[in-house]
């Protein structure tokens, strides 16, 4: 028995925060941006709920699902396993996807969030794919939200252009065919967990006057520590699933790489000695969308995968998490 992928939704908000605009809010400019991670521009969560208050990460998996649901067929009282992976929850309690499930009046899945930063997207498809696996659950939902601007200080210019909103949700369900989660080698190692990270907020500084006037809730990175450690770690990852599956590059249809920064992207492809054209790149338009941007990936280029093609999947993320993954696209 393995785990495939059956279906890709997703939900984009119409919301676009160009470079031009980022311009006239902090000192940055299009070359600047585009020259040092290579996005144009990137989607923003506007807007009011029926109550008031404003939108958020669950607003835009409902959104997703619907999709998923519309383009598959799915009918939601057979899910019986709904993870959600989110940096951006609606609130500390309860989890966001209970918050989903309510919403859509899932009362049978098992619902519960996961929180693997950028990596979010690998640690919950490897976590889906072991129910799958192991026979307690048939189909499962792993939607991915995440509503970054509502953690991004737009007084800071390095962090402030890199991060956009949207959310994603895939089908997985079981199969005996050679196709789906193949492999994957995951890793966390907390010795980053300094260089990217949200100060305030938690158990150890809860919200006060001083942390709010701080800017403290909002993400904080040290870029050239990040960019060092992404760089080798996500192509050591890459490279180590396929010497495991015995993959060359002539093997693998696509890289499906986390959207956090081109050059990291290109540094992977070279470790791998993928051409550009292999490569799944779609960061220009909605910048980071966190542990998102695969799955976005993989709902853009839907139409151009075929049953049986090998891709890659890899990450890095705060934490620092990082990881890669085989799959043979099921459809």
């Amino acid at each position: 028995m393995n785990a495939v992928i059956t279906g890709v939704g997703a939900y984009v908000p119409e919301y676009r925060l160009t470079n031009e605009e980022l311009s006239r809010m902090v000192d940055t400019n299009d070359e600047w941006i585009m020259t040092r991670v290579g996005i144009k521009e990137r989607r923003i969560l506007k807007g009011k709920n029926e109550n008031g208050g404003d939108l958020g990460a669950s607003d835009m998996a409902v959104l997703a699902i619907k999709d998923l649901v519309k383009k598959t067929g799915l009918n939601l009282d057979e899910v019986d396993l709904l993870v959600c992976t989110t940096v951006t929850p609606d609130a500390p309690v309860p989890s966001t996807a209970a918050i989903i499930g309510g919403k859509l009046e899932m009362h049978k899945a098992l619902s519960f969030d996961v929180n693997g930063a950028c990596s979010g997207f690998l640690y919950g498809l490897d976590l889906v794919s072991q129910y799958i696996k192991a026979g307690s659950k048939k189909k499962a939902i792993l939607v991915s939200t995440e509503k970054m601007s509502s953690i991004v200080d737009y007084t800071d210019r390095t962090t402030c252009v890199l991060f956009g909103d949207a959310a994603t949700a895939v089908l997985v369900e079981p199969t005996e065919e050679n196709v789906g989660v193949l492999d994957s080698d995951l890793h966390t190692d907390g010795f980053g967990r300094e260089w990217l990270k949200i100060p305030a907020g938690g158990s150890v500084m809860p919200a006060s006057h001083e942390t709010v006037d701080g800017h403290k809730h909002f993400i904080y990175q040290e870029g050239k520590q990040v960019f060092r450690y992404a760089v080798t770690y996500m192509a050591d990852a890459t490279v180590d699933v396929m010497k495991r599956n015995n993959l060359k590059a002539e093997d693998i249809a696509w890289l499906v790489p986390h959207q956090a920064n081109l050059r990291i992207i290109s540094a992977t492809a070279e470790r791998m000695e993928l051409p550009a054209e292999k490569v799944m790149i779609n960061i220009e338009r909605y910048g980071n969308t966190t542990s998102a941007t695969i799955p976005l990936c993989l709902y853009e280029w839907e139409k151009q995968l075929k049953k049986g093609d090998n891709l890659i999947l890899a990450a890095f993320g705060a934490g620092f998490t990082w990881g890669a993954m085989y799959i043979k696209w099921g459809y």
